[in-house]
């Protein structure tokens, strides 16, 4: 990690996207305490994981965060540098739960969260994180939030659980929409020329969400949730069919949005 550090303390800890991130695991530690111990070992909405291995991930990831922020021994390039690629890396995290039992489980998850948000209040926003390619502090912050929803996601949609829609989905669909160019380039997908995207998007309670540009060539309209399960890639059976492309470039994005590595 580098930047200003304690020159600029508490820059981070008064960030929204900080605040929302404890929310967002928050809501994850009610999520697993509401668990009974069978459902530990069901399958999960992502194939094949189960919902153990969910835990395991995100402890295994917020662990990895925090070296990453530290230089600690696990740093992410550091952690990843042995596995073939993000998949096998992630499939190993995943690994290193078997065996536990729910409780080690959640014991082993909630400390490295909090740690992972201690080390981020100390930051400055645009302090640079070395995760991936790179980003901000801030952007790091977005991303640990994205992840511990769309985890959480998979374990309710697999319960058949209610998803609360919170004001926290904001930072998922502007994640969704700031990844777009990477998700396009991962996908080997040229970027057309001389178009740009905005979202035009409404939550359950009406209220309107928009990201880009007043003027973008192309405007992808409909529900804030179903773009952030396009973003997250928790769709079934193809793009939500509320959701309305309105130029290439839309279209793209319904089709290649990632907003993880």
């Amino acid at each position: 990690m580098t930047g200003t550090g304690n020159a600029a303390a508490t820059a981070m800890r008064g960030t929204a996207e900080l605040a929302g991130l404890a929310a967002e695991q928050r809501d994850f530690a009610d999520l697993l305490a509401s668990l009974g111990a069978a459902d530990w070992a069901r399958p999960s909405a992502a194939a094949g994981w189960s919902v153990r291995d969910q835990v395991a991930h995100l402890a295994d990831t917020e662990e990895v965060a925090a070296d990453t922020l530290t230089g600690g021994p696990r740093a992410f390039a550091e952690a990843v540098s042995p596995h073939a690629s993000a998949e096998d890396f992630t499939a190993a995290g995943c690994r290193r739960g078997d065996g536990m039992t729910p409780a080690e489980l959640a014991g082993w998850w909630h400390p490295a969260a909090e740690r992972t948000r201690g080390l981020l209040a100390g930051l400055a926003p645009e302090d640079r994180v070395a995760w991936g390619f790179g980003m901000p502090a801030r952007t790091f912050a977005t991303a640990r939030l994205m992840e511990h929803w769309a985890h959480g996601l998979d374990v309710r949609d697999a319960l058949g659980l209610p998803v609360a829609e919170t004001a926290r989905l904001h930072h998922v669909a502007a994640l969704g929409l700031a990844t777009l160019r990477w998700a396009l380039a991962r996908g080997r997908v040229r970027w057309p020329a001389g178009r740009s995207l905005r979202l035009d998007l409404t939550a359950a309670d009406g209220t309107r969400h928009a990201f880009g540009d007043e003027d973008a060539t192309d405007v992808l309209r409909g529900p804030l949730l179903a773009w952030c399960r396009v973003a997250t890639r928790r769709t079934r059976g193809g793009p939500p069919p509320e959701l309305r492309p309105e130029g290439e470039l839309a279209e793209l994005a319904l089709q290649h949005a990632r907003a993880y590595l």
